[in-house]
């Protein structure tokens, strides 16, 4: 017999009764009935009962047993009586009666249980993430997310993909989020960068000759976290192609990506649905107006409208002074709220005062009875011709963002997600993808009072250098794409701007100078003028894709080893200082940090 185990935790049914077996695990929990005493033992796998006798061979071990305490159980497998049947365990029909146990590695006090799913601070699962990770949805998210990956490779090698690994240490960008910095030891002063992305790496290996490339790629960016974002690190599917249009890139990730979804929408039972190939396309300006994001969720079936005309000259002075100084007025519909007090309405306009902004106006509804300031300012005629434009009920209410026009689209939208989400109208079955196509290649910055790259500087503008030369800059769109799901970036992507000339062009327009460019992107630009294939790709992120897959609101609970909040690593005391000799040998010299101001 094995020294440690010859089954699993898992493993053990009905057939198996009357075999002597071992098992080895953590004590999951433990139950003293008097004469009997369980004990569910507990592994990667799954988890046994255990049962002794007071004065069986195995009692005193078991006895003194403390939760997560690793024990090796030697016994013999029987049936449970009918009544003790545990449907919920594929191991539930049978427990093993010990003859003898080990005690492998005896625990201490826990700072946090493993069993249950009860909700714990965030620095006590971080300090002790080997504790968290035990625990059963935890877990069972992890190995979702090696699934996933396992997934992804073997359908992109279906595509024709070949798997590289690009450069871990590579130098500082001056575009992007801020690098994290490795010091040289041998080239005093000097300073190696972890890779934002593998993006100018994968676009020289299609100069290279290498043809469809991808890797499941480690990405580090000294960022802020978010719920859809880690500090620090995150992994993403990053492939490019050559000889490519925007259209062949779609087509060869959609299959992937659509394949994977599908592989996993049942995941615990869920039993949710993909939206059918191909994806959606919906253009930037479109998807600004519609649903106020650029990653809208498909699922909300709410839709924004352009209602300033209907305010140009109205009885409503506000609006009307809005849209008279070329601003704008947009109607975000609140179906079937008639039962709604008016509390519902001024909370959400509360809300909109809390964001930032100035309010929410709105209407109300109640079988077609008119309500609230603004349909009686605008005038009930005006009103109904307004409500009749959008299509709505006599139950329906109406809320209104005005101003600017990016920061009306923004309130908007996101008042868009919060009615949805408050009227119950988002779907959690679906998993609803789209691209977002036609993103402006420039923008104008109002701070620097200048224009400047809206996206990605190395895509491909629509038009190409003919586009360059003779369009306004703002009506230039580029080659440039999102895949989002369910309200969620996955990745942008791009086709390249893959010739010298189109891109210190693009580059003269946003104010950088030839010898910037060749400065600051010296390899990429150096390996172009020496024929550059047309390539384009994209890079989904890993994290996020497991996130929806898992049903989890934070991207924390499908990593293993997360930062908190602050980029610390609470468990490995990361980061932390290091000592004045291996300072000395970076030749590097720290500040002590400034003195907080009086009253900060």
């Amino acid at each position: 017999m094995h020294a440690y185990r010859t089954h699993n935790c898992a493993a053990l049914r009905p057939e198996h009764v009357g075999e002597e077996v071992r098992l080895s695990g953590w004590v999951h929990k433990k139950r003293d009935h008097g004469d009997l005493v369980f004990v569910d033992v507990r592994d990667h796998y799954g988890i046994t009962q255990i049962v002794t006798e007071v004065d069986g061979p195995a009692f005193a071990v078991i006895e003194a047993l403390k939760n997560e305490s690793v024990v090796t159980i030697t016994g013999k497998v029987t049936a449970r009586a009918a009544e003790a049947v545990n449907p919920n365990l594929p191991t539930g029909c049978i427990e093993v009666r010990a003859t003898a146990a080990t005690i492998q590695s005896h625990a201490h006090e826990l700072p946090m249980p493993v069993a249950g799913e009860a909700e714990y601070p965030e620095d006590i699962r971080l300090r002790y993430r080997f504790l968290d990770l035990r625990r059963e949805r935890l877990h069972q998210n992890i190995m979702l997310r090696s699934r996933v990956i396992t997934s992804l490779r073997q359908r992109m090698n279906a595509q024709g993909f070949t798997e590289f690994q690009t450069p871990i240490l590579t130098a500082s960008s001056p575009e992007g989020a801020r690098d994290y910095l490795v010091p040289s030891r041998v080239h005093p002063g000097k300073f190696y960068a972890l890779p934002q992305a593998p993006q100018m790496f994968k676009q020289l290996l299609m100069v290279a000759g290498f043809d469809r490339y991808f890797q499941i790629a480690p990405c580090f960016r000294d960022e802020d976290a978010r719920a859809d974002r880690s500090p620090g690190e995150f992994y993403q599917l990053d492939f490019e192609m050559s000889f490519v249009t925007q259209d062949d890139v779609f087509a060869a990730i959609e299959p992937v990506l659509h394949g994977v979804f599908e592989e996993f929408a049942d995941w615990q039972g869920k039993g949710r649905t993909v939206s059918a190939l191909p994806f959606r396309r919906i253009a930037y300006r479109e998807s600004m107006l519609k649903y106020g994001s650029d990653k809208p969720d498909l699922r909300n079936p709410i839709l924004i409208t352009d209602v300033s005309e209907h305010f140009r000259g109205s009885g409503f002075g506000l609006f009307d002074r809005i849209v008279s100084g070329g601003d704008v007025v947009r109607a975000i519909p609140a179906p079937k709220t008639a039962d709604k007090s008016r509390k519902f309405f001024d909370d959400m306009n509360e809300w909109a005062r809390g964001e930032g902004h100035a309010g929410l106006g709105y209407i109300t509804q109640k079988g077609g009875e008119l309500g609230g300031p603004i349909a009686k300012n605008h005038g009930e005629e005006a009103t109904r011709a307004l409500i009749a434009e959008l299509g709505l009920g006599p139950d329906d209410g109406i809320f209104f963002a005005a101003g600017k026009e990016l920061a009306a689209a923004k309130l908007a939208g996101a008042a868009r997600t919060r009615i949805g989400q408050e009227l119950g109208l988002i779907d959690e079955s679906r998993f609803e993808f789209c691209w977002i196509v036609d993103f402006p290649m420039f923008e104008y910055d109002e701070d620097t009072k200048k224009v400047d790259f809206s996206h990605n500087p190395f895509s491909m503008p629509q038009g190409e250098m003919e586009a360059l030369e003779t369009m306004n800059p703002l009506d230039i769109l580029a080659f440039q794409y999102d895949i989002v799901c369910n309200g969620v970036e996955l990745s942008s992507g791009a086709i390249r701007n893959h010739r010298p000339e189109i891109m210190y062009k693009a580059f003269e327009i946003a104010g950088y100078s030839q010898a910037d460019v060749d400065t600051n992107f010296a390899g990429m630009i150096n390996a172009f003028k020496f024929g550059a294939p047309p390539h384009g790709g994209s890079a989904p992120g890993i994290d996020r894709m497991v996130m929806l897959l898992a049903g989890e609101p934070n991207i924390r609970e499908v990593v293993l080893f997360p930062m908190n909040q602050r980029a610390e690593d609470l468990m490995m005391g990361a980061p932390s200082f290091v000592s004045a000799r291996q300072l000395q040998e970076l030749n590097i010299r720290t500040l002590d940090p400034a003195p907080a101001k009086p009253g900060a």
